[in-house]
């Protein structure tokens, strides 16, 4: 009898301890010939929705079908001031970009509340001989471009710009986007060169999105 007993013991201890993975739910009812039987059982779901922030400036991937993922691609935009009109001020058209002429996509999608979006340089556009420009001589204009408010643009500066933020609705969803067009504002005169370039001479800017 003791170790039917200790047999009984252990096998409940066992039970107590194993994973519930391979248990279902099952329920038994009886009736009689007036009254019919009800039997039920039970399912839990669940979904885990992962936080997700997209964002675009530049050539990258589609967003408007749904479909995010990273793409490696820097865009370059260039300025070449006419010859006789520098430094009066007359803003000069960039080219290069995704759009061309100097015109880039820029998006944001998140799902997580409020977005913070930056801009950072290292230092003002060098051109390897002392000499520099100052990134504030570059404009950003944003411009509509699928969603009904445009993204607004970081003004830029040698360091870190002044925070953009996009303030969420009650579904903390955003989704935004926008043309951004590049000019060069020309209220300088600066000695002749090559100002930044390819991830040279303080050419880079990174953008930076946050959100909590």
């Amino acid at each position: 009898m003791r170790m039917t007993r200790a047999g009984v013991f252990f096998s409940t201890v066992l039970a107590a301890v194993l994973p519930l993975t391979a248990a279902a739910e099952s329920s038994v009812q009886t009736g009689t010939a007036t009254a019919s039987p009800g039997a039920s059982g039970h399912v839990d779901f669940s979904v885990i929705v992962p936080k997700v922030l997209y964002l675009r400036v530049g050539s990258g991937s589609s967003y408007s079908t749904g479909t995010l993922s990273s793409v490696a691609t820097i865009d370059l935009i260039q300025f070449a001031p006419p010859p006789a009109s520098l430094g009066n001020g007359t803003a000069v058209a960039g080219t290069g970009g995704d759009l061309a002429g100097g015109v880039e996509t820029a998006a944001i999608l998140s799902n997580s509340g409020n977005v913070t979006l930056n801009a950072t340089s290292s230092g003002a556009l060098a051109n390897g001989a002392g000499n520099a420009i100052a990134f504030t001589e570059i404009r950003t204009t944003a411009a509509t471009l699928t969603s009904a408010t445009a993204l607004p643009a970081p003004v830029l500066v040698n360091g870190t710009s002044t925070n953009v933020v996009l303030t969420a609705p009650a579904s903390k969803l955003i989704s935004q986007d926008a043309k951004w067009t590049y000019s060069y504002a020309n209220t300088a005169t600066p000695p002749a060169g090559t100002y930044g370039g390819a991830n040279v001479n303080n050419g880079r800017v990174v953008y930076t999105a946050t959100m909590p």
